[in-house]
């Protein structure tokens, strides 16, 4: 339940960051101040060509941020049903570092020269659109698997009964023990394929949601395996058929 205050924090902060982008594509704006000293930190030259698809391909990958925070949240406070967990001060303090860092990095991703007011021409390329539909793709199914997870603790009417662990069935939990934290993989992995494949920086951040996701999915199938004498043999622990 503690992660609710990752995405408060997630939805925010991005949704600030976004306007900003937003009124500095559009609108004639400017970045904040504090962008550009990362700007030159990271390598980028200000003096370099200006394209549009980087420019939009950031604004793409903020609001889809955006959005899968808005959606998070949404989830935590409607949908799944927390047990009585706590979680560790140094965990807390990282996870609200790294989620306004997460954003941060999204908008250190557009060219420093941003575009002084002209007229952000807007070229959808073949990878934005398998971006987008990867995303929606995955989210649809973390989002299932969020609801299965949520119904083993409710009645039919939506009544919790019980915060005790049960093992779940359905959509791919019949492969994984933990499908949503496959999906949240996927999910970045789609915004990568947004930034055209190219972007190392958001590459790193991917390889870190990979690590981080599958040790927290290794833990969760022991502990299926531990407590529970006939869960299924056939199911991996995070991805499908391999891991």
């Amino acid at each position: 339940r503690w992660f609710t205050h990752f995405y408060v924090v997630s939805v925010l902060w991005n949704g600030c960051l976004l306007l900003w982008l937003f009124q500095a594509e559009f609108l004639g704006g400017s970045l904040p101040s504090w962008i550009q000293p990362v700007h030159r930190a990271l390598g980028r030259d200000s003096q370099g060509e200006d394209t549009g698809n980087e420019h939009f391909s950031a604004l793409l990958v903020l609001l889809l941020l955006w959005l899968h925070g808005c959606r998070r949240l949404a989830e935590c406070l409607w949908t799944s049903v927390f047990s009585n967990g706590v979680i560790h001060i140094v965990q807390y303090c990282f996870g609200l570092v790294y989620y306004i860092a997460i954003g941060s990095t999204v908008l250190c991703q557009v060219p420093a020269n941003i575009r002084n007011g002209k007229e952000l021409s807007v070229h959808v390329s073949w990878y934005h659109i398998v971006g987008v539909a990867m995303y929606v793709w995955a989210s649809l199914h973390q989002h299932r698997c969020l609801v299965i997870l949520a119904n083993l603790r409710k009645t039919k009417s939506g009544k919790v009964i019980s915060l005790s662990h049960s093992v779940p069935f359905g959509d791919w939990f019949e492969r994984v023990s933990c499908p949503h934290y496959f999906a949240e993989l996927l999910i970045y992995v789609s915004m990568a394929i947004a930034f055209g494949f190219g972007n190392v920086t958001w590459w790193c951040v991917v390889m870190y949601i990979l690590f981080n996701q599958a040790l927290a999915a290794v833990l969760c199938h022991e502990f299926y395996q531990k407590n529970f004498s006939s869960y299924p043999k056939h199911r991996k622990a995070f991805i499908p058929f391999v891991f």
